[in-house]
């Protein structure tokens, strides 16, 4: 009887992922080690921030002689590292500093705009899987006797959340599941230039596109249209152009691929002029904003 194939490493990640229009966007997921690695850099600048923050606060208690400071930095503290993953995944990258340079972005699984409540949740749960148990686990690790049990409890309960992204397939934290999100690859900086200039040397006519037909997408969707016209699927060709055709109101010409071949050279060049000037979109649902450093 012959053994089942193991997926190849550049499909194990891969997953379907259906807009509400229909179109099977088969994004790819984060692995772990890039999930620990974007965790770790914001874990990095969180320090940073919380460094100057003691430093001024501790230079301003001892020169004003008020107790009350102490609280103020733990009060911060608290609002640090919760508010920095949901405030920077609820715009519209959806993704902490971290996630950006490692080229992460968070998205819903059911493939709708990724909501305000989920990504409350799901950095709620990061407080119990690991905050809370490493101030634990740091505030008794010189005791003895019953604090010292406390510290290696807490310690076995971070490591519990901390690897259970490497034991599902999906990758997922448990904040994850509860929030009903994946962590997947961003569209890359570079637009498939390959594609552009094989399409520039074409001798068909080529189709243009007006400005709304054009201001649909950004760079997570076209991406996708790269991978879609790469592969050249034909159940795929057809069910992405007619969702463009019926978003963007333009006629079925009976030609799928020359059509999204034309339509995705147009939206690269339009986004490209966009990132000329400081302006990026990450996917349809924002708005072009100037770039910020990660």
């Amino acid at each position: 009887m012959a053994r089942p194939r193991k997926p190849h490493p550049a499909t194990a990640l891969r997953r379907s992922f259906v807009t509400p229009e229909g179109v099977d966007l088969k994004i790819e997921l984060s692995t772990a080690g890039a999930r620990a690695g974007a965790f770790m850099l914001d874990l990095l600048m969180m320090l940073a921030i919380l460094a100057v923050a003691t430093i001024v606060i501790g230079a301003t208690a001892i020169a004003t002689e008020s107790v009350l400071l102490g609280g103020l930095w733990l009060i911060g503290f608290f609002f640090l590292r919760n508010g920095w993953f949901a405030l920077f995944e609820m715009g519209g990258r959806g993704a902490t500093p971290g996630k950006r340079i490692i080229g992460l972005r968070v998205v819903a699984r059911d493939g709708s705009r990724l909501t305000g409540g989920a990504v409350i949740a799901r950095n709620a749960m990061r407080e119990i899987e690991f905050f809370l148990p490493m101030t634990f686990f740091f505030s008794t690790i010189a005791e003895s006797g019953t604090d010292k049990m406390i510290s290696i409890l807490a310690l076995i309960w971070s490591g519990i959340f901390l690897f259970f992204p490497l034991f599902n397939r999906d990758r997922l934290r448990v904040g994850d599941l509860l929030a009903g999100t994946w962590v997947v690859q961003r569209a890359k900086v570079k637009l498939g230039q390959d594609i552009v200039a094989s399409l520039a040397q074409s001798d068909q006519p080529r189709r243009t596109f007006s400005d709304h037909a054009l201001s649909l997408y950004g760079e997570y969707e076209l991406q996708t249209l790269e991978e879609v016209l790469r592969l050249a699927d034909n159940d795929s060709l057809v069910t992405v152009a007619a969702a463009i055709r019926r978003k963007a109101d333009l006629p079925d010409d009976g030609d799928d691929y020359g059509f999204l071949s034309d339509y995705y050279a147009a939206l690269c060049a339009r986004l490209e002029r966009q990132m000329m000037v400081g302006l990026r979109r990450a996917d349809k649902y924002s708005e072009a904003s100037r770039e910020r450093a990660a």
